[in-house]
């Protein structure tokens, strides 16, 4: 009988015991994040070959000089705007691989809107790449309501927090904060990313960077899940001049979510989100455009000389008086 009693209550525990576990799709417990985070915090701190590290982390100093998104970065994807150009004109692929693409796979093929996936060796995933057009708004239009944070709190409901933490303010880049609703059960994701763009008048091209990196103001948190691998390109050459509707872009993106899922949930996610995205995208235009939403006019708020990076100095801008430098500039 007093055996009976034992196995009931360790049955009993037992259950509790897995009742309390998080389902392994949230990615671990909360200590078991708060473990990762820290052990994450001391290897940005004593990273080899990082000058400074230590000193920065302890003083709170975000290095600049180290993470700055470099000339080279911005000019490689206007190099590819001109392959994508030239590819778009030829005719369509309608094999699973094209052999000139570089390992590029078409997956998506729409009017004005086409989507190719390449693996990223030696993981699962996949880097993607779209190309389109749009006719109906200006790439100015476009451009300034891709890049205004205060703006996508109002048209983006996925956002649960978007502000930028850290400015460079001679050469434009920004360190950026950006957390996100993932799709139920998962945990909520969190980006800590740099972003640069540079519009160039003479070739008629705008570009945007953007890739993860760390700050130390802005540690792991355990109601999120970060992510660390990220990086995006996005390139608009105008049909005509920035302020005439009409415009082809080129968009190449590749992210980690870390999700437990299988490998055929995570690209589904990633390859119909992105379309997603750029449809929102394209509605926020349209709709500031025709309710004359103020939107602040990056194309001339700051010099646009790619090479001034190296005399750049940082600025640090509390969140309440963000919103007031973006009106400034509208």
């Amino acid at each position: 009988m007093w055996q009976r009693v034992v196995r009931g209550v360790s049955a009993g525990l037992a259950g509790w015991f897995r009742s309390c576990r998080p389902p392994v799709c949230h990615y671990g417990s909360g200590q078991q994040r708060e473990s990762r985070s820290l052990l994450r915090g001391v290897c940005y701190r004593n990273r080899p070959g990082r000058t400074g590290r230590l000193l920065a982390a302890l003083t709170g100093a975000f290095l600049w000089e180290e993470e700055r998104v470099k000339e080279e970065e911005i000019l490689r994807p206007a190099e590819e705007m001109k392959k994508a150009q030239f590819a778009a004109h030829k005719a369509h692929c309608y094999s699973s691989k094209c052999e000139d693409d570089e390992g590029w796979e078409l997956v998506m093929d729409k009017k004005d809107f086409r989507l190719w996936r390449r693996p990223i060796e030696g993981t699962h995933l996949y880097q993607y790449r779209v190309f389109g057009s749009y006719k109906d708004v200006t790439p100015r239009q476009f451009f300034n309501v891709q890049l205004d944070t205060e703006y996508r709190k109002k048209w983006d409901a996925l956002v649960i927090k978007l502000e930028v933490i850290e400015r460079d303010v001679v050469s434009g880049s920004e360190v950026v904060h950006w957390v996100t609703h993932f799709p139920y059960p998962m945990y909520s994701r969190d980006y800590v990313y740099i972003r640069k763009y540079h519009v160039d008048q003479k070739s008629n091209l705008m570009v945007l960077v953007s890739r993860a990196v760390e700050h130390p103001e802005v540690p792991e948190s355990p109601d999120f899940v970060r992510v660390h691998n990220y990086q995006s390109e996005m390139v608009i050459r105008p049909h005509t001049t920035f302020d005439e509707n009409g415009f082809d872009y080129l968009l190449t993106y590749s992210d980690n979510p870390q999700t437990a899922f299988p490998r055929y949930c995570v690209n589904w996610m990633v390859s119909s989100g992105m379309p997603d995205f750029l449809n929102k995208l394209h509605l926020a235009t349209l709709r500031a455009r025709n309710m004359e939403i103020k939107v602040r006019d990056y194309i001339s708020a700051r010099p646009q000389d790619c090479s001034s990076e190296g005399r750049a100095s940082p600025e640090r801008k509390p969140a309440a008086a963000h919103s007031t430098q973006q009106m400034d500039f509208a």
